[in-house]
């Protein structure tokens, strides 16, 4: 019992941890305004690691290598605690392992990256129904930009009805659920 608690607890601890290194290298990189209290929150919330971190790996072709390093170390580390307190013997198995958790985490930092554009579009299209005007949909408005401008190439508009969110958000859950979940537990079935 007291182990379903540990594990739940990391779950959700690393997993916010993950989604706010990624948020903030999503933030960054569709050029979101920093001036927002939202992204203000998630810079306070991952300074500690950021920062110094930055002065060991440097941006390159103008992404922050070291907020979606972090993301993987964070997820990797999740990968790590879950295996071993689900009584993995970790440490007693080969180097071949190391490989399986690598890409174990990689495919979490990818679903949970998939996630983020996945709820911005679907919370941005509800809002635009609801209230377009609230103070998050600048934010949701960048970061779905580029992501629905390229989607919009493909799909043409309905009688001036925007289809893009929809295909998209269709296409996404398709890719999480044939592609990626199932890569991940074929990964897991190998240890």
């Amino acid at each position: 019992m007291l182990n379903n608690a540990i594990l739940f607890l990391l779950q959700t601890l690393l997993g916010l941890l993950t989604l706010a290194f990624l948020l903030r290298f999503y933030f960054q990189l569709t050029k979101v305004s920093f001036q927002t209290q939202a992204a203000q929150m998630i810079v306070t919330l991952t300074n500690f690691a950021v920062k110094p971190l930055r002065r060991i790996v440097p941006s390159a072709l103008k992404l922050d290598l070291s907020t979606l390093l972090l993301a993987y170390m964070t997820q990797l580390v999740l990968t790590v605690c879950l295996l071993w307190l689900k009584g993995f013997p970790i440490l007693i198995v080969g180097n071949k392992i190391w490989f399986v958790i690598l890409g174990v985490s990689l495919i979490g930092v990818i679903s949970m990256s998939l996630s983020i554009f996945l709820y911005a579009v679907l919370l941005q299209a509800i809002l635009s129904w609801i209230n377009p005007y609230t103070p998050i949909a600048p934010i949701l408005n960048n970061l779905t930009y580029p992501v629905l401008h390229f989607m919009r190439k493909f799909v043409p508009q309905a009688a001036n009805f925007d289809l893009s969110p929809l295909v998209f958000i269709l296409a996404a859950q398709l890719l999480l659920t044939t592609v990626l979940i199932p890569l991940e537990n074929n990964l897991l079935l190998t240890l």
